[in-house]
């Protein structure tokens, strides 16, 4: 069989296993995170969060169709399309690593011998096979997100720009080189990462094309390609818009013309500047010239794939994220500005202090004939700065967690010396090495980590090095052991990876310094880019992919280096054979064997289950707020895409203080009637009661709603204060709130059950917690004001209670969701004689109860094969509304109710404990279980709970002694604390056996831990 055939059919094979992999492994339908917004946009073209995807959603949409009209299988055939883009992006690798093994190995002239065959062939095996199975890339996989196909769109360049130096020397083989550039246009449409191949494609361009390689050239090759690559993200993505936003103001503020006439004039503009400069460089014979403006104008071609953008936000469809349906809203969009700003290069310290505010450009919106003036943007001026800012951001957490990881006392100054060590301590090497780590040494567990020993380390296997940074690794805990990603690949896959680097950079040095350049474009200088602050909401392995992809290069020309050293033994054949199979099964077999069972999401629903359950709590015909992503998007999947309760409106309040989402919670969508919201669109716009802040007028008891709403918004220059500026600007003159309510309103909305009627409050009253209202809490106090009680009105219990305005008193659980109720405060009072009861919470008790035993799915979550973070983190909620529920049935004398409550608890909820704190929640359930007179399911969950806690607490006192003291402080005191209320509830239930184990267990953690704690 001949090279290229043999070539061809490996590739395809590595594919067919591939394809393969994700299948079995994939998650059928939504997951936490992006996947939600971006199944629901593509199912109906609609507009995600910035900077916008609008390749990966048509191509999605199209995957959609293969559901053949079952909204059940969309999510599946758009998880699909994830698959088969990382399939075809392993199938690339491949041909990458045979191509760049063949320029060592078969020389042009050399005859190709079986042996050499053999190595090529089998480095690109190894190689392929170990990023297939690679933890970053796989999680990518097998979900509907824009990294699988950004990692496609990668190895597609890389691969062609290898084509073209294989056929540089050939008539029309510069065609290669737009193939790249269109294929980088199309990518800006799925992700941005694909360009950062650009400087190595610059350096393979002049090693190729120059005819004397120097290191100066090398250099000025390097900084030619950050040049190129630049002028890509800036001055086309960005600037090329911004030069048509510029032009239509002029055209449409001081020409009188429409909206878009400035745009069309630029683009005509911009294309007759583009057919002029080819037909130029064609007529003057520039082959440079006109190389570089065909790549841009194919660049363009694929840029055009934004236009999706702005045609679908015209639709106002119902996911229309910014609103981006002009074209200033769109450079705002596209340069992510929803998001703010972080210094890169130059800026303050955490701990700087701000001096003066210096003012920068006008924000323009459109407005109904002109485009206006939003205001300004404004740069704070700070004391101090310092080149390189790595800890500057001043949120509270943030700077808490800046002086405990670098040791900085309160008091002390932050130093130059300490913002390199934690750019080089904790961006580098917690942000980016441990996951490198992940990939190819191997991992402690999938808890995230935030620097503390037991949580989203890196870790090898090998027990005596591991021990040097972890702790003794014998007598792991179960939060370890027992954990899904507990991997180990004891360094082997690195070692292959290193020989590989090594053996490459002797033989091909040029080869070796491109693939280099891709691993540091991809990984370090990403994480200069980010400049990531700490305590981020989720793992962020996910951005380094393509580093990993590069390394997995050289895993695969490990192949050849072990290969050429075995020869020396044997013969060539023998070696290469032997090479191929020992990497075989010390990357890729190892790695599948290792990531199997924690990549296997074929069998989970929690994300799209719980999302249903949110809904189902609600209401028919209610408003629901949401705070965050996982408990918004996976809820637009459910509504956009399944049509389940689409009579809920979702209010996202990260979105609701932003004007437009605002005008859009003003509109119908699906089923769902507009908000009560009663401002005009002039009253919220951007720049107009951006913040309303809190001045005490000392006003006695507390105002009514509809008056306070009334009075700061409006435009009586009466109703406003004077500014230091000369401007005046509305305020918030009191913190006490009043809401009136009508018995009988309420009673014929079905708010409030009948048999409670004379527990209706005349008037809700509470003190607002915030010292400013935003757009957010503005829109918020509309609804309530205007509601009428006509509408329920909910909260999900993710929702952090900050947001509740001070509602608390008011909100009442009715399974995933509080619903708000008028009833007295007196009535609300739960029973508390029960000191070991959970959290008091109120609770609309037959809602609750109907929610969780007729409504409520579980996602299989006691079942599946692997259960994500966020998922455990969800059970432990689900747990203690289960407590809950169970605990206010006993104390209204409905035991059997309870009971039942108990047994599905027990027929949903893992048995296994994923977090330390679900001690806590399981403790208060089989207390009880015992009242419920289950003694002998309360007896088996009391010693499960304890043998955990045993395993857990000894071994933290194993790795604190000595180096490591005083950790875990916090789990030690709860796990001590919850084993001796184990204890007094099993003898309170006349259990001496259980509560003699229990004394045991809890006498032998007590003199561990006597002192220190």
């Amino acid at each position: 069989m001949n090279y290229t055939r043999l070539n061809n059919l490996l590739g395809w094979v590595c594919f067919l296993i591939a394809t393969i992999t994700y299948t079995l492994t994939l998650e059928t339908t939504t997951s936490f995170w992006d996947t939600g917004e971006f199944i629901a946009s593509a199912y109906k073209l609609q507009i995600v969060h910035q900077p916008g995807a609008p390749l990966f959603i048509m191509i999605a949409k199209v995957f959609s169709l293969l559901a053949g009209g079952d909204n059940t299988k969309v999510a599946f055939w758009m998880n699909m399309s994830s698959a088969l883009a990382s399939a075809a992006t392993i199938l690339f690798l491949f041909w990458t690593i045979t191509a760049l093994a063949r320029k060592v190995l078969w020389k042009k002239g050399e005859d190709l011998t079986t042996a050499k065959l053999i190595a090529i062939m089998g480095s690109g095996l190894v190689g392929a096979l170990a990023y297939t199975f690679s933890d970053t890339f796989w999680f990518s996989a097998v979900e509907a997100e824009v990294y699988a196909l950004s990692s496609l769109c990668t190895a597609i360049v890389f691969w062609a720009i290898l084509k073209w130096d294989h056929h540089a020397d050939e008539p029309g083989a510069d065609k290669w080189l737009i193939f790249i550039a269109y294929i980088m246009g199309l990518s800006i449409g799925v992700h941005l990462l694909n360009l950062l191949v650009i400087p190595a494609i610059a350096l393979i361009y002049y090693f190729r094309r120059s005819k004397k390689i120097s290191t100066n050239g090398t250099v000025i090759a390097l900084l030619v390609g950050v040049l190129i690559l630049g002028v890509i993200q800036y001055g086309i993505i960005q600037y090329i818009v911004k030069s048509a936003a510029y032009f239509d103001l002029f055209f449409v503020n001081s020409l009188g013309l429409g909206f878009g006439s400035g745009v069309i004039v630029f683009a005509l503009l911009v294309i007759g500047g583009l057919t002029y400069g080819i037909l130029y460089s064609i007529k003057r014979s520039k082959p440079i010239l006109n190389l570089a403006l065909v790549c841009v104008t194919f660049i363009l071609i694929g840029y055009s794939s934004f236009a999706l953008i702005v045609i679908r936000a015209q639709a106002d469809p119902t996911l229309n994220n910014s609103d981006p349906d002009n074209v200033f809203a769109l450079l705002s969009y596209l340069n992510r500005e929803q998001y703010g700003d972080r210094p890169l290069m130059y800026g303050e310290y955490f701990d700087s202090e701000p001096i003066d505010y210096k003012e920068g450009a006008n924000i323009y919106r459109q407005g109904e004939e002109k485009y206006e003036v939003a205001g300004k943007k404004f740069e704070t001026v700070y004391d101090r700065n310092t080149l390189l800012p790595r800890i500057y951001s001043q949120d509270p957490q943030h700077v808490s967690f800046y002086r405990d990881w670098l040791r900085i006392p309160e008091g002390t100054q932050s130093t130059f010396g300490k913002n390199l060590e934690f750019f080089f301590t904790y961006q580098v090497g917690h942000m980016y090495a441990r996951y490198f780590f992940w990939n190819f040494v191997g991992r402690q567990n999938d808890d995230q980590g935030h620097g503390n020993f037991t949580s989203g380390n890196w870790l090898s296997g090998i027990k005596p090095l591991d021990a040097l940074r972890l702790g003794s690794q014998d007598n792991l805990p179960p939060s370890i052991a027992e954990n899904d990603a507990y991997n180990r690949f004891y360094f082997l896959p690195l070692i292959i990876g290193i020989f590989g680097a090594i053996w490459h950079f002797r033989r091909n040095q040029k080869d070796a310094g491109v693939v280099a350049l891709l691993f540091f474009f991809t990984g370090l200088a990403i994480v200069l880019y980010l400049n990531q602050n700490p305590l981020q909401p989720r793992e962020r392995d996910y951005a380094y992919a393509g580093s990993f992809y590069a390394f997995a290069i050289w895993i695969g020309l490990g192949v050849a280096a072990l290969s050429e050293w075995a020869s020396k033994k044997t013969s060539g054949v023998t070696a290469a054979s032997l090479a191929t199979v020992l990497c075989l099964v010390a990357a890729p077999v190892l790695l599948a064997k290792g990531g199997w069972d924690d990549h296997d999401r074929s069998d989970k629903r929690t994300a799209r289950d719980f999302a249903i359950d949110y809904l189902e709590s609600c209401a028919p015909n209610a408003i629901l707020f949401t705070y965050g992503d996982n408990d918004t998007y996976p809820l637009w999947y459910a509504q956009e895409v399944e049509n389940i309760r689409p009579d809920v409106r979702i209010v996202n309040l990260s979105l609701l203080g932003t004007d437009w989402y605002i005008r859009q919670m003003k509109e119908k969508v699906n089923q769902a009637a507009a908000l009560p919201i009663t401002m005009p669109n002039e009253k919220f716009v951007q720049g107009v009661r951006d913040v309303i802040r809190y001045y005490d007028y000392k006003i006695e008891g507390a105002v009514e709603l509809k008056t306070l709403f009334e009075v700061i918004t409006s435009d009586n220059d009466n109703d406003k204060v004077p500014m230091q500026d000369g401007s005046k600007e509305n305020i918030l003159p009191t913190k006490n709130f009043k809401l009136t309510v009508n018995p009988q309103r309420v009673l014929a909305t079905n708010t409030v059950r009948p048999e409670l009627r004379d527990s209706i409050a005349a008037s809700l009253e509470w003190t607002y917690n915030k010292n400013y209202i935003t757009k957010s809490e503005l829109a918020m106090l509309d609804i309530l004001a205007h509601n009428n009680w006509e509408r329920p009105i909910y909260f999900a219990v993710t929702v952090p209670s900050d947001n509740y305005i001070g509602l608390q008193k008011y909100l009442y659980n009715e399974g995933f969701a509080y619903r708000l109720l008028p009833l007295k405060p007196a009535n609300q009072v739960a029973d508390s004689t029960n000191a070991r009861q959970e959290q008091q919470e109120l609770i609309n008790t037959p809602a609750m109860y109907n929610n969780v035993m007729n409504k409520f799915v579980w996602g299989n979550m006691k079942n599946a094969s692997y259960l994500d973070p966020e998922s455990t983190r969800m059970i432990a909620t689900i747990i203690k509304s289960f407590n809950i529920l169970a605990e206010k049935l006993l104390a209204e004398g409905k035991t059997e109710e309870a009971k039942k409550v108990l047994q599905k608890a027990q027929e949903v909820i893992p048995e296994q404990n994923y977090l330390f704190y679900y001690i806590l929640h399981k403790y208060y359930t089989a207390d009880l279980l015992y009242k419920v007179n289950e003694p002998a399911k309360a007896n088996k969950l009391m010693e499960s709970l304890a043998s955990y806690i045993e395993r857990e607490l000894n071994y933290v006192h194993q790795i604190s002694t000595g180096i490591r003291p005083n950790l875990s402080t916090n789990d030690v005191q709860l796990g001590i604390s919850v084993l001796n209320e184990m204890i007094k509830t099993a003898e309170a239930n006349k259990q001496p056996a259980v509560a003699s184990s229990l004394r045991n267990k809890f006498q032998a953690l007590e003199s561990k831990f006597l002192t220190g704690y």
